[in-house]
Order: C-alpha cells, then sequence, then structure tokens
C-alpha cells in the first residue's frame, strides 16, 4: 500500500514544485531579479519533465494528475515567463507591452487545452504546436540576454517575440518531440558527440546556448510548416 501512495504522490508533488518555481520566478521578476526568475522557470522545466515520467513509470497517470499539471504549466510557463517580459521590457512601451504579455499567455492557456483534450489522438512523435515550456525557456533567456548586455535593439524585438511564440503555439505546425528515436550504433555515437559538444556549450555559455538551441528548434517548425503550406498551395495551383 506504501508503495501506491507513493506512487500517486511523488509525480504530483514534483507538479507542485514546477508551480511553485512558477511563483518565485514571478516574485523574482517583479523585484528585477531577472537571473534569479530565469532560473526558476528552468527549475520547473526540470520538475516538469519529472512528474511526468514518473507517473508513467509507476503506472499512476491519472486525470487528476493531467490537470494539475496543466494548472502548473500555465502558472510556469506562461504567467511567469509574461511577468518576466513586462517587467524587464514591456513597462517602457506601456499598454502595448501589457497587451503581448496578456497574450502570450492566453496563447499558452489555448495550447496547453488543446493538448489535453487531442493528446490521445495524436502521435507521440511530434506536437502540434510549439510546447509551453519551450516558449518560455526561450523567452525567458533572450529577456535575459537583453537584461545581461544592454541591446537596446532588444526590446521591441522581445514583444515581437513573444507575439510571434504565442502565435506559434495556437498554429497547426509539428514539432518533434524526441520521444521516439532509432538508437542504433551509429546514430547513438553520434548523438553522443552531439550532446557533448552542446553540454560544453552550455557550461560555456548557459543562457547565450539555450537560447540560441532552443530558437533554432522554434526556427525549424516554423520554416518547415511555412514550407509543407507552400507545397501543399503549389499542389493546387
Amino acid at each position: 500500500m506504501t508503495k501506491i501512495h507513493l506512487g500517486y504522490i511523488l509525480p504530483n508533488f514534483f507538479t507542485a514544485l514546477s508551480a511553485f518555481f512558477g511563483v518565485m520566478s514571478i516574485i523574482a521578476s517583479s523585484q528585477g531579479k531577472f537571473e534569479k526568475a530565469f532560473i526558476y522557470i528552468v527549475l520547473s522545466l526540470i520538475a516538469d519533465g519529472l512528474d511526468g515520467r514518473l507517473a508513467r513509470l509507476t503506472n499512476t497517470t491519472s486525470k487528476f494528475g493531467i490537470e494539475f499539471d496543466s494548472l502548473a504549466d500555465a502558472v510556469a510557463f506562461g504567467v511567469a515567463p509574461a511577468m518576466m517580459l513586462f517587467f524587464a521590457d514591456g513597462t517602457y512601451y506601456g499598454k502595448l507591452g501589457a497587451l503581448v504579455s496578456g497574450l502570450f499567455v492566453v496563447f499558452g492557456l489555448i495550447r496547453l487545452a488543446r493538448f489535453n483534450v487531442t493528446t490521445t489522438t495524436l502521435d507521440s512523435s511530434f506536437f502540434i504546436g510549439l510546447p509551453i515550456p519551450t516558449a518560455a525557456v526561450v523567452l525567458s533567456s533572450w529577456i535575459l540576454i537583453y537584461k545581461k548586455y544592454s541591446f537596446d535593439f532588444l526590446g521591441p524585438f522581445l514583444l515581437f517575440l513573444a507575439l510571434f511564440l504565442g502565435i506559434l503555439m495556437v498554429s497547426n505546425f509539428r514539432y518533434p518531440s524526441f520521444k521516439k528515436i532509432n538508437f542504433n550504433k551509429n546514430v547513438a555515437f553520434k548523438i553522443l558527440v552531439v550532446i557533448i559538444l552542446v553540454a560544453s556549450l552550455i557550461y560555456l555559455y548557459p543562457v547565450e546556448s539555450i537560447a540560441i538551441i532552443l530558437s533554432i528548434y522554434v526556427l525549424y517548425g516554423f520554416v518547415r510548416g511555412i514550407y509543407n503550406y507552400w507545397k501543399i498551395y503549389k499542389h493546387k495551383l
């Protein structure tokens, strides 16, 4: 009985932890501590990844857990990066900054709701629309770069980026989930080399590396989606 109870408690504990880190990120942003805010979002990402895996490993996936996870994601990856955007940059643009911050949250909520109602009917090898955790980390990492290097041109770019990420979340563009990868010996060796190189870059330039790597992932899905739509349009002509 103890094992069964622990099986249900542990995944939900990490879900709660993800939401808690999200709230801590919001508080840090309101105090102008944007590096801390970014770290809390990354910690939320780690906790969010652990809760689902633990639920699957212990075979304790439940409707409650799914709903709880979505609510936690809304706080950690919707509200937290939006508040980071507003306090770091949006406040200088008045109503426009508030509007974009709000839209990022709304689009994120739509993304989460759509994921919940379609998760059992879609191929798990890809996501429909940009996952909200990815959007959150991309936005918050670029915000931190903006504050770290004082690049003035990134001010308006961040508003555009938040809106762009929000639209991608509710789009039909497909993004690889990396849940189904064929690991033969040749591929496994190449992946190991790539992982070592990426880890080295993250060690040297953590925020910059995360921002660039995940931005490439974001652009991959966008370009691939536009190309597929262009092929369909061309075929109809």
